[in-house]
């Protein structure tokens, strides 16, 4: 699952990730990342952090506060290069990465073969 409000680029990572042969979810913001947790989602979910209504630290901490980070690996993508080290700290155990943007499309892809398999 993508998590961005970025339209563009959750088309583009779409497009990317289903020539490699991934089911791809996309949602455009935090409660609606929940929802889909809520419904069964299992898999990687990738993070953006600057959301408008909930961003992605608030997202994380509310998936873990319902018990939905179970069957999940976490991955932050940001335009930050430098996380918020307090909030990075607090949420270290449940996230698996954070990859700045612009990311390079290769060693992003490569992070998610490493973590799922095709």
């Amino acid at each position: 699952m993508i998590v961005d409000d970025d339209p563009d680029l959750l088309i583009l990572l779409r497009m990317i990730f289903e020539q490699e042969q991934y089911e791809v979810l996309t949602v455009d913001s935090g409660k609606d990342c929940i929802e889909e947790l809520e419904h069964g989602f299992k898999g990687i979910v990738l993070m953006d952090l600057m959301m408008p209504f909930m961003d992605g630290w608030s997202t994380i901490r509310k998936i873990v506060n319902m018990g939905l980070d179970k069957n999940v690996i976490i991955s932050i993508i940001s335009a930050k290069n430098c996380p918020d080290k307090q909030k990075m700290q607090e949420l270290k155990p449940y996230i698996h990465d954070y990859i700045a943007k612009p990311f390079d499309i290769n060693g992003l892809l490569s992070s998610i073969t490493h973590l799922f398999p095709t």
